[in-house]
């Protein structure tokens, strides 16, 4: 019966999040033409081929590939393709980087099956590279999708897939037994410092766990401090969270929204009769060196939190060439197309919206970078995480067999559009537990995308986990 309970609140919280009037039609945009060539010496009658090789890729976007791309020898091709360029790249090999980059664009599809359409926004990420950053022509391919078009990608991968469901539930579940575990003395108050609110899609099912436990005589309030890039994204964030709070009548709320730019951890105020939470959901890899990572760990040691809740994407032995961190990026992002293929039909708009406006962004993103930069992005292992975190002064948690009965429960509800099982090595998504039961991951088939973890100050006393 519990476990219906929580089937049913899960539901209702997941409409919460996802039916909120976000549904509008994708906006097809004009390419410019070519009008001028900037390519650090590369010779621009084979420079302005391959744009043109480009163009003709695009065209096919609503075409239904001819080509068999899911025949073994094909997608590896395509991505032995991807592997040379990279390579080539790497060593200045621009002559034949063009050569595989052009053969790339001949032979992928933004409608074909995962592996072309993966391999289109991998090949624009090195043309992207290939080309100097005030060229016409590099801000045509690595133009980012408008802050609306991003919104509404991220709104329908929300909704198809458990990637971002999972990293929320499961990280809103170790906030509320935090909580739970000071109610003697926080006053029901529960106080969240997010790094990065974002939309703020995570709050709306914490607002309902808040409520769920509310009585007559005993409102919950929750406390929101949010970072964020802009003063206006910030501003929105405010006013749709406001519009899901109103909808609980016995619960407080309130949210500061402050600027990264402008301000950091030092800037939070902290009372003594509350529960406080930092969430680091899809941030810390995002500050892509060391000194950044570790200044701001020192400074969420300095709150003395709860819980600090971590959740990150998983990456393997700390990439630090650019070749590295390409075929760790490439691992990653072929999980991630692939899933999709269990959602959405090849001719599907929607698959389109999600794979050009959040993985195309984010894939491009990954690979803007120049080579003598501090900031050279890459995902780490849970283990790389769990000695940063140690070396910093926080302990595991143990997870509770709540936040795994929920894991379940999240893909169970997901399974209509998937297979889906637990500890399981084939087939769909997985959830399996880490670190002897100190954390969680998300896997698509046999590749761990997102690992959850929950620390504490090391000798918090009574802020120990509880098995439920």
């Amino acid at each position: 019966m519990e476990a219906l309970e929580d089937e049913h609140l899960l539901s209702f919280g997941l409409a919460i999040i996802i039916d909120s009037g976000c549904e509008r039609k994708l906006k097809r945009k004009r390419r410019q033409s070519f009008k001028s060539l900037d390519t650090n010496g590369v010779y621009e009658g084979k420079m302005f081929n391959l744009l043109e090789a480009r163009e003709m890729m695009l065209k096919k976007v609503n075409q239904r590939s001819e080509a068999t791309t899911g025949e073994d020898g094909q997608g590896l091709h395509l991505i032995h393709l991807l592997l040379a360029c990279a390579t080539s790249l790497d060593e200045n090999k621009l002559d034949s980087t063009i050569k595989n980059l052009r053969e790339l664009y001949e032979n992928v599809s933004l409608s074909g099956d995962s592996v072309q359409r993966m391999a289109a926004y991998f090949a624009d990420g090195l043309v992207g590279r290939l080309l100097t950053r005030r060229s016409p022509f590099h801000e045509m391919i690595m133009k980012e999708p408008t802050p609306e078009d991003e919104f509404l990608a991220y709104i329908e991968l929300y909704k198809v897939s458990p990637y971002y469901q999972f990293a929320h539930f499961t990280a809103n579940q170790m906030i509320m037994e935090a909580f739970e575990r000071e109610e003697t003395y926080n006053n029901h108050t529960l106080h969240v410092v997010d790094l990065d609110v974002a939309y703020g899609f995570q709050w709306p099912s914490l607002m309902q766990s808040l409520s769920d436990k509310a009585t007559m005589g005993s409102r919950m309030s929750l406390r929101i401090t949010g970072f964020g890039k802009t003063l206006e994204e910030l501003e929105e964030t405010e006013a749709r969270l406001f519009g899901f709070a109103k909808t609980f009548k016995n619960l407080r709320f309130e949210f500061q929204g402050i600027q990264r730019s402008k301000s950091g951890l030092e800037s939070i105020r902290k009372s003594n009769n509350e529960t406080l939470v930092v969430n680091l959901v899809f941030y810390l890899n995002s500050l892509g060196n060391f000194k950044r990572i570790s200044d701001l760990l020192q400074s969420a040691h300095m709150l003395n939190p709860s819980v600090i809740v971590l959740i990150e994407q998983e990456g393997g032995r700390s990439p630090r060439t650019f070749l590295a961190r390409f075929i760790e990026f490439l691992h990653y992002y072929a999980a991630m197309f692939d899933s999709l293929d269990d959602f959405l039909p090849l001719d599907s708009l929607q698959r389109l919206q999600i794979e050009k406006n959040h993985f195309g962004k984010e894939i491009k993103r990954l690979m803007d970078f120049d080579k003598d930069e501090a900031y050279s992005p890459h995902f780490e292992r849970m283990e790389t995480w769990k000695g940063r975190m140690e070396g910093h002064g926080f302990e595991g948690l143990s997870l509770s067999s709540k936040t795994i009965i929920q894991a379940k429960l999240l893909l169970k509800i997901n399974s209509h559009y998937c297979p889906i099982q637990f500890g399981g090595e084939n087939g769909g998504f997985t959830v399996f537990e880490r670190e002897e039961g100190n954390a969680i991951s998300l896997a698509w088939q046999n590749k761990c995308l997102i690992t959850a973890s929950a620390w504490q100050c090391s000798g918090g006393g009574s802020r120990t986990s509880s098995t439920m």
